[in-house]
């Protein structure tokens, strides 16, 4: 299961700044237009205090977050969908990602050049939206002149798909994101992931700011994301960047107490791809595992190898605290802490498994 979310937005606003302080890696992040032409993808471990704490009671030799994606994604300028820029092959790049975290410019710095002259970021967004919109409008439209024949002939799948995207095109004309209408299905939803839409991933603002700024364009964006219920994180990108080595009390100092930096948008960013964590614990190793919310055991088994999904008997789960509150495994055991859950269970965030499998 690949789990990635992509780093979105026009170009010299931060997002490579932002993507080496995520991942610690080297990748272009000069001052100029379409410095990075390929995506780069970085693994980000999840914070997680459970892990340290129960690798402490398991006296285990390894410990190991779960993980998942950042892609670092050229930026985007006002015609990609038209094929200006580089647009094609970034629209290609975001269609591969599951979901979208959008770096917004609310700094401003004359050094640092704005490929629309000026600081504004809800016009920021906007011009990214309807490229987003205009790539989705394009394909939904292509999809219905094929399906014309079909539906011509009375074929009732044809029929059901056409009234989908028939809705769905009257929004992106309109100039509005798919993921803006929540009248859509989940089977909707499968229509409009076999086509690849972007307007359907959800979406994370990243206002990269200055420490100690608070300028009105920081104050317009907020509001911004507010009206539209959307979530959004505010970090420094550049400071983040700077503090990538240090550890994580020097960073409170530097960063002061009112955010959390790159852990607000790691969290933010799992929260988005609807992730939880269940965790496995012992001598050799405690680890963090991702799952989708709403995944059953036997699902969760095949995270860690998919022998496990196949051949899955049952899961013997604890909460975290229960286990360490009861001080062994044994303990927990023995006072009937430790249930046995069948191929229906739904795994929840915290939980401490064993699998049994054939």
């Amino acid at each position: 299961m690949s789990l990635s979310v992509g780093v979105v937005g026009l170009p010299n606003v931060g997002k490579s700044t932002l993507f080496n302080a995520l991942t610690n890696r080297s990748v272009p992040a000069e001052n100029y237009p379409f410095c990075t032409i390929d995506p780069s993808v970085g693994v980000v471990p999840v914070p997680d205090e459970r892990l340290d704490k129960l690798s402490e009671f398991s006296s285990s030799k390894k410990v190991t977050p779960a993980v998942f994606e950042f892609v670092d994604i050229a930026g985007l300028i006002k015609g990609a969908a038209e094929g200006e820029g580089l647009g094609n092959a970034f629209l290609e790049n975001i269609r591969s990602v599951d979901a979208l975290a959008h770096v917004v410019r609310v700094f401003d710095d004359s050094d640092i050049h704005h490929v629309e002259g000026s600081i504004a970021p809800v016009r920021d967004i906007e011009t990214i939206t309807l490229e987003l919109v205009a790539s989705d409008y394009n394909a939904v439209q292509k999809r219905l002149d094929k399906l014309a024949g079909e539906v011509r002939t009375g074929d009732k799948e044809a029929i059901a798909e056409q009234e989908v995207l028939e809705r769905a095109a009257e929004i992106l004309d309109d100039g509005r994101m798919i993921n803006e209408d929540d009248s859509f299905t989940d089977k909707d939803f499968e229509i409009f992931r076999l086509l690849g839409l972007l307007s359907t991933k959800p979406m994370l603002f990243v206002f990269n700011t200055k420490t100690g700024d608070k300028p009105e364009a920081l104050v317009d964006a907020v509001d911004y994301a507010n009206e539209k219920n959307a979530h959004y994180v505010v970090l420094d990108a550049a400071l983040e960047f700077e503090m990538s080595e240090m550890e994580e009390g020097e960073k409170a100092d530097f960063r002061g107490e009112e955010t959390h930096g790159l852990y607000d948008l790691i969290t933010a960013g799992y929260k988005l791809l609807d992730l939880i964590t269940f965790l496995t614990t012992g001598e050799k190793e405690t680890r963090g595992w991702p799952v989708n919310r709403g995944s059953t055991a036997p699902e969760a088994a095949g995270r860690i190898h998919s022998d496990f999904e196949e051949k899955f008997i049952r899961a013997e789960v604890i909460g975290w605290e229960d286990l360490l509150e009861a001080g062994s495994r044994r303990a927990a055991r023995e006072n009937g802490l430790i249930r046995t859950e069948g191929s229906e269970y739904v795994v929840e965030d915290g939980d401490v498994i064993e699998f049994l499998h054939g």
